[in-house]
């Protein structure tokens, strides 16, 4: 999962702190002054080099890089 983390831009990590943080994506979209689509379509991205299916999976992931070191803030 570090290797995927490691190939991720810096707004899909940006999303990713949104999503670990709790946020909608409207309130991603607000918090980095982007689109809503554009808060989705990164959140595909995310999931694809997360290797994972949904948004919650995504949180999960985000969390369990937390706990290896990764600094969501």
């Amino acid at each position: 999962m570090a290797a995927a983390l490691a190939q991720l831009t810096p707004t899909q990590m940006k999303v990713l702190r949104g999503v670990h943080s709790g946020l909608l994506n409207k309130q991603i979209a607000f918090d980095l002054g982007i689109a809503e689509a554009t808060v989705k379509a990164h959140m595909t991205a995310l999931m694809r080099k997360l290797n994972v299916r949904n948004r919650t999976q995504v949180a999960i992931a985000a969390q369990a890089l937390s706990l290896h070191g990764w600094q969501p803030a």
